[in-house]
């Protein structure tokens, strides 16, 4: 069993229930975005030209760190979270509400954790980074494969 299988199943193990998988699927995409807000607004003092003068931030490192372990796991997975990641940046770097990118994204990280933490009450089994903190990059990893079983993409 290759590690991504191990992890899957491992992972799993305590999303079983439907009304857990599917809360999952909405919140955990909304989590993994949120964390990228919130450390899009963690600016380094290192402009980038290519990029009109927008600061280095902590959301373009850990995102090239995210991806390779993705890449490491996976290439078709790593694709889909690219995919994502892109999106989330786009979203960071045009975003010119009213509130910061930061408060924004706290407030949907709590609010998405709310419902991680009522979907594990529902399932009867706590959430598996209680475990292993890994498994906080296998839940979009783990999302994003049930996405492409559904359309028939192998991992």
């Amino acid at each position: 069993m290759s590690k991504i299988e191990r992890l899957f199943s491992e992972y799993g193990e305590s999303h079983q229930n439907a009304t857990n998988q599917l809360i999952h699927a909405i919140f955990v995409p909304l989590i993994f975005l949120s964390v990228l807000g919130m450390l899009w607004d963690v600016k380094l003092p290192i402009e980038l030209d290519f990029m009109g003068g927008e600061q280095l931030n902590v959301a373009m490192i850990a995102s090239l760190l995210v991806f390779a372990y993705y890449l490491s796991l996976s290439f078709t997975i790593s694709v889909g979270i690219l995919a994502v990641i892109s999106l989330g940046m786009i979203g960071c770097y045009f975003y010119n509400g009213p509130i910061s990118v930061w408060i924004l994204s706290l407030v949907i990280f709590v609010i998405s954790w709310i419902f991680q933490f009522v979907g594990h009450k529902v399932e009867g089994k706590k959430p598996s980074f209680f475990k292993d903190l890994e498994f906080f990059l296998v839940g979009p990893m783990w999302v994003l494969a049930k996405l492409y079983n559904k359309l028939g993409i192998k991992y």
